[in-house]
């Protein structure tokens, strides 16, 4: 179990610099004179270089072997990192962005979350699905705990004025990536898929489990679309807007959120063992989606921040369940590509609906993205059900 606690370590460090640079990105950009249209071309090639990296990863992953890709990216990531503390050139900067190693998402499911869920994998099916549960828990925890470290260094400067500005401070980035790469060369060989499937790969990282994993990544795709419309960043919009909700309320709000998410995480694993994976993830994700169309008809702001809460506890239990699904559907060797496959298939989908949520706002109802995004999601927890309920899953 010692290289699951490095990898729990390893992540819980990637998700506090999630949490702290989400925040310090669009600020420090913003001050550096980026104009609109620049700053969305690097959000844009973050979405990009995520979706594109994790590809590279389920089809070269296995080939290169897991422990030398994983020390690669997350040593890309501390480059990546230096890049975006360091320089003022907007093409370099979107360079950086493209390789896909920095996120605005705490628990990302990108390349090097691709990695980790197949490492993971190797632990007895038994306790698998709880091993996810506190895998996601840690992103949680820290990713909250990083977006709350955020305002230190605007504080700081109120103390000690000559302190560098806030582009300087995404240097944590790179120190944190080092200390990501050193944990990663401390994880054993048992991390690796079986030696005799990895000769058979043939150069090809999905095999017998191609169909299978095909319609997991469509209906994925689905899911993903539809969480677009409902992105942390419109949510905190359109409690402004609807409420009047002041920052500092919609950030602890944002912070019960991720607790409650952190929560759900470990409860999903003893709740998966209990009722099934794919139980799991639709009993527990179609009423979340009820709760989400229901938000925009709230009265009040503190009823709405109910709805948003309650609808945390159960809306990304799902996660942990879905990963455990991954891997004991598929054959140890196709492992990595299948959550990288899975997770590419969310990352090209997503990036439509956010332009698609604000026509709808503009044209029809401002309460209109929550309830599409919730119809969405049910039809895609429906589907799961019906494509995957008899799946046997022995691995």
């Amino acid at each position: 179990m010692s290289d699951v606690r490095t990898i729990f370590a390893i992540q819980g460090v990637r998700a506090f610099l999630y949490g702290f640079a989400s925040i310090l990105i669009g600020s420090s950009l913003a001050d550096g004179g980026f104009s609109a249209a620049e700053v969305g071309a690097v959000f844009t090639a973050m979405l990009i270089g995520m979706a594109v990296s994790t590809l590279a990863v389920g089809r070269w992953g296995e080939r290169v072997g897991r422990r030398r890709a994983y020390a690669g990216l997350l040593g890309l990531m501390a480059v990546a990192g230096l890049v975006f503390a360091l320089a003022d050139w907007p093409p370099i900067i979107i360079l950086a962005a493209l390789t896909g190693t920095l996120s605005t998402d705490a628990n990302e499911s990108g390349p090097i979350t691709s990695l980790e869920t197949a490492m993971l994998a190797g632990v007895p099916p038994a306790v698998r699905g709880r091993v996810y549960g506190r895998y996601n828990a840690v992103a949680y925890v820290a990713g909250a705990i990083g977006a709350l470290a955020a305002a230190a260094p605007g504080l700081l400067r109120e103390a000690i004025p000559g302190l560098p500005a806030d582009q300087r401070w995404l240097a944590v980035l790179a120190l944190g990536g080092l200390l990501c790469v050193y944990l990663a060369r401390r994880l054993s060989s048992e991390v690796e898929a079986p030696a005799p499937a990895v000769a058979d790969l043939s150069g090809r990282g999905l095999q017998r489990s191609r169909g299978a994993v095909q319609r997991l990544a469509g209906l994925f795709a689905v899911d993903a679309f539809a969480g677009g419309f409902i992105v942390q960043s419109f949510l905190a919009f359109w409690f402004a807007r609807q409420f009047g909700a002041q920052i500092e309320i919609i950030g602890l709000a944002f912070f019960g959120v991720g607790l409650l998410q952190a929560a759900s995480s470990v409860a999903a694993g003893w709740l998966g063992d209990r009722i099934g994976l794919v139980n799991t993830m639709v009993f527990t994700h179609l009423p979340s989606n009820v709760l989400l169309a229901l938000i925009p008809f709230a009265p009040t702001l503190p009823l709405a921040f109910g709805l948003l809460l309650a609808r945390s506890v159960l809306s990304q239990m799902d996660v942990p369940a879905r990963q455990a699904f991954v891997v004991a559907l598929v054959d140890p060797s196709e492992r990595t590509a299948a959550a990288a496959y899975t997770n590419a298939a969310r990352h090209v989908a997503r990036p439509l609906a956010p332009i698609l949520g604000g026509a709808l706002m503009q044209g029809l109802w401002v309460g209109a993205p929550f309830v599409v995004a919730g119809g969405i999601k049910a039809l895609y927890d429906v589907a799961l059900y019906v494509s995957f309920r008899r799946t046997h899953l022995d691995r």
